[in-house]
């Protein structure tokens, strides 16, 4: 169950309030709407009351038939129901008795003024299903590094910010330094952003904290990227093996999507930057089908 402000909704999705009944939020827990077409005729079975009610062209067309009369028992008996919000497209103009029944019964009432219902439901489903989606916090710097959505992660005071810094300078984007919420936005995709309070900022030990949108300019920064991979930043360790030709292959699982994952032994004299935008590079190749191991096998073969 999510509760969004009113104001904010209406704001983000270009509507009108029309009637908010004495409440400041909406309170949904579904990214799906409904069109109440046949509960205006009295067929409730079955009815999504937990959805927001889009009212369009074909219940306008349904309601200039019916008296008045018969218009105000029909939205009684539906605004009995416990709806999030009703929202009606530029084709459909709120009666008195639609208003006067949502007062009563304390029901919210948008309009919007261009959109047409199609849009209107396009636009809420989108706009619900970023709202609603599971969320985490995870620690770490997030970089968008040609194109490809790098979270960068390892114990404090390993490196990842200096790392991230350097990759700005080199070009690529900040999305998020120290902390990252990342969404499930669909089954096997995750979109990661920054807090609002820590959004284009970033901590450098000794230096302090820089805002690196004022520092390098906008296009050093993006306000939200897809998960691609995940790079985890660890101390050198002489006895540990560690991946030569790239065949062993270790994933992540976030919030049930998994995700590749990679190992990176930090110690002086090794240019993260350089081998983070390798890998994100090869990561690419990957999802074209292209493997450089598998080119060495066959070159091995020939021979």
């Amino acid at each position: 169950m999510a509760q969004i402000p009113i104001k904010e909704f209406a704001a983000a999705l270009d509507l009108t309030l029309l009637e908010d009944s004495g409440r400041e939020y909406i309170e949904i827990d579904t990214t799906e709407v409904t069109r109440p077409g046949l509960q205006l005729a009295g067929f409730f079975d079955y009815f999504p009351h937990n959805r927001v009610q889009v009212f369009g062209n074909v219940e306008r067309a349904y309601l200039e038939k019916m008296p008045r009369e018969q218009q105000q028992i029909a939205f009684d008996r539906l605004f009995e129901y416990d709806i999030p919000c009703a929202v009606a497209s530029c084709k459909f103009t709120p009666s008195e008795e639609m208003l006067s029944s949502a007062r009563r019964h304390g029901r919210i009432v948008l309009k919007s003024k261009t959109q047409v219902t199609s849009k209107v439901e396009h636009n809420l489903i989108n706009y619900l299903s970023d709202k609603l989606a599971p969320c985490i916090s995870m620690h770490g710097v997030f970089m968008d590094v040609y194109g490809v959505g790098v979270l960068i992660t390892g114990v404090s005071g390993i490196g990842k910010s200096e790392t991230a810094l350097e990759l700005v300078k080199r070009g690529h984007r900040l999305v998020a330094d120290d902390a990252v919420l990342i969404k499930r936005v669909n089954e096997n995709r995750l979109v990661g952003e920054p807090p609002a309070m820590l959004r284009h900022l970033m901590e450098i030990r000794g230096v302090g904290i820089i805002n690196v949108e004022h520092m390098y300019g906008v296009g050093a920064v993006i306000s939200h990227k897809s998960v691609d991979m995940v790079v985890q930043l660890e101390a050198w360790q002489e006895n540990k093996q560690y991946d030569r030709l790239g065949d062993e292959s270790d994933t992540i699982d976030i919030l049930g999507v998994t995700v590749p994952k990679l190992f990176i032994p930090v110690r002086p004299g090794r240019n993260l930057a350089i081998i983070i935008e390798v890998a994100a590079r090869n990561t690419r190749l990957k999802s074209m089908g292209y493997s450089a191991l598998d080119e060495l096998k066959q070159r091995t073969d020939i021979k």
